[in-house]
């Protein structure tokens, strides 16, 4: 691949401070199959074709089903995905798109019943974390 800059050259602390982050989330509770469909929902909506490749890859060694990742950008309207995920995977797109769709209320009081205050405080990570990993793809890469 031709990067326009190597960010791991040029930045290499910043670009350990990303993969410490990553690996934080080894420990995390949350399950490791949402945390790949978060992963590819939120590449899907920056368009980032490289962490798309990765994460549908790892997903699939995980065991997730064929069905379940080519479902995922309509997850709402299938009853492959858990009250659970679904509310995960609203919580990715809110976030991702924070400045149009902020987390309202109800939908934080709706994670609170379903995750852990660490779970969603984790979830918040993976997602900025996912999407930082996105944009110094699509736009160094």
């Amino acid at each position: 691949m031709n990067r326009r800059i190597d960010y791991r050259k040029i930045a290499p602390a910043a670009f350990h401070a990303l993969i410490k982050s990553e690996e934080y989330m080894k420990d995390s509770t949350l399950d490791p199959k949402l945390l790949e469909l978060i992963k590819i929902r939120v590449s899907q909506m920056n368009g980032c074709a490289f962490c798309l490749n990765m994460h549908t890859k790892d997903a699939r060694g995980m065991g997730e089903s064929e069905e379940r990742i080519y479902l995922l950008n309509a997850w709402r309207d299938t009853k492959l995905y858990s009250d659970k995920e679904k509310a995960a995977l609203e919580f990715a797109e809110a976030l991702t798109n924070i400045s149009t769709d902020p987390v309202s209320d109800d939908h934080f009081e709706k994670m609170k019943a379903l995750f852990t205050e660490k779970e969603i405080v984790d979830l918040v990570f993976a997602i900025n974390n996912i999407n930082s990993w996105n944009r110094l793809n699509i736009t160094l890469s």
